[in-house]
């Protein structure tokens, strides 16, 4: 049996559709990542999967069970850490972990191993005021709240937006950790070096999933050339770049641009034309694929093929 189950879900917001007939699995145990922008869909397909929120159309399962039909199990079941903090902000620590406990009928002593690793640094500021935490603070007593019933499924919708690096790593080792427990985690992201961490991600964009696969997998499928190129003067350097006929597409990525090539153009021949064309400190130099480059790439086919964007 599957943890979770989607068939074809589809949600609107009035002549707005939020997703467009999602079909995927996650397996138990899994560590599954949700990528794509703003507005993509990720809040909406949690919502329903957490219980919050009906779908127009479409099934969905969780630990065997219909998000419908069997929502008030699943709730019992199922961890959901919101994307902004949402525990009481005039509680202590303490006060939150032990009030969200008592909504699942328990209390932080009887399930105090599955959060402790978590919950360990934020015990000496337990009578801080939720509200007075950094990010990353708020974060781990998010965490500890979704986690204190021993959930067997956890939904995180873009845990680590607004914290800091070290914390955002911290918390992908705490996942980690809660996945070799036999926890199935599904997590949005709108980072795509994060999303490279699961085991399978879904790219989505605009309701739909460009793909679903390994992250190896995905960058398996791009196959063009991959130019990273680099000069004095950044802006007009990606204009030039997208006049060359051999380019296919250029986008900004750091401090260099990529160049997903069309046609085959030598390293030394493109970086002489563009000396040639006025450019100082010209750096070019053949790179491998991210998963952010192949979702440029996948978004570019969909505007190309027509889907919506």
């Amino acid at each position: 049996m599957m943890a979770v189950s989607v068939r074809n879900i589809k949600k609107s917001y009035g002549k707005t559709a939020a997703l467009r007939g999602l079909s995927f699995e996650a397996e138990k145990g899994e560590l599954f990542g949700l990528t794509g922008p703003d507005g993509a869909g990720k809040t909406s397909l949690f919502r329903i999967l957490a219980t919050l929120l009906l779908a127009d159309e479409g099934t969905a399962s969780v630990d065997g069970l219909d998000v419908v039909s069997g929502y008030r199990e699943i709730r019992r079941r199922v961890g959901y850490m919101p994307g902004r903090f949402s525990l009481y902000p005039d509680l202590t620590v303490e006060e939150n972990l032990s009030f969200f406990a008592s909504v699942f009928g328990t209390a932080i002593p009887k399930n105090y191993e599955p959060v402790e690793d978590i919950y360990r640094p934020l015990e000496p500021f337990k009578t801080r005021r939720a509200g007075k935490l950094s990010g990353g603070m708020k974060q781990k007593l998010a965490l500890s709240c979704a986690l204190i019933h021993r959930p067997s499924v956890l939904f995180l919708d873009e845990p680590t937006t607004g914290v800091d690096p070290v914390s955002r790593r911290e918390f992908w080792q705490m996942l980690r950790r809660l996945q070799a427990q036999g926890i199935t985690i599904l997590v949005s992201t709108p980072y795509m070096d994060e999303a490279a961490l699961c085991d399978r991600i879904a790219l989505m964009r605009e309701g739909e999933f460009l793909t679903v696969d390994t992250p190896a997998g995905i960058v398996e499928k791009f196959v063009e050339p991959l130019y990273a190129v680099s000069s004095a003067n950044m802006s007009r350097l990606l204009r030039d770049l997208r006049r060359m006929p051999e380019v296919g597409s250029c986008y900004a990525f750091g401090d260099v641009h990529h160049a997903v090539m069309a046609k085959d153009l030598p390293l030394p021949v493109m970086e002489e034309r563009l000396k040639s064309a006025g450019h100082a400190d010209v750096c070019v130099y053949a790179i491998r694929a991210t998963v952010e480059d192949c979702f440029m790439k996948l978004n570019q086919e969909g505007n190309h093929a027509g889907k919506p964007v």
